[in-house]
């Protein structure tokens, strides 16, 4: 067994992130694992780029309220206790709510060793997109 004490909270990167945003690495799976657990935490109206993962995501919404959105479908609403799957290579983004603070656990697998990255990063997601629900 291993206790790993907790780490500097991160500011999420502006290349990646629209607004303010912060994350926690709650685990960083070491070989053989493959496992990815971050805590996010998103201001009113912060929200990441659309990305895919090689391996899928699962999300896990724990306060406040949110919104996500596959490539080509509508802008959903999340809220504390939803669990949202998105399958390996979909592009996807998620966020805050434009009124209210937002956080979840993001989970997913890393891809292996020399297997290339886990995720695909795009564009930002724009104001306009942003508000088209």
């Amino acid at each position: 067994m291993e206790i790993v004490p907790k780490q500097p909270t991160v500011k999420a990167p502006a290349q990646m992130f629209t607004g303010d945003a912060w994350y926690d690495v709650i685990a960083l799976g070491e070989s053989p694992a493959r496992i990815r657990v971050n805590v996010v935490r998103f201001a009113p109206g912060a929200r990441n780029a659309w990305h895919a993962h090689v391996n899928g995501q699962t999300l896990h919404v724990t306060e406040g309220r949110g919104l996500v959105q596959s490539r080509g479908g509508e802008i959903v609403e999340i809220r504390p206790g939803d669990t949202i799957y998105t399958p390996p290579g979909e592009w996807h983004w998620h966020g805050a709510h434009p009124d209210h603070f937002m956080a979840h656990l993001a989970m997913w697998e890393g891809s292996g060793e020399g297997q290339g990255p886990e995720t695909a990063w795009g564009d930002l997601v724009t104001d306009e997109d942003y508000r088209a629900r």
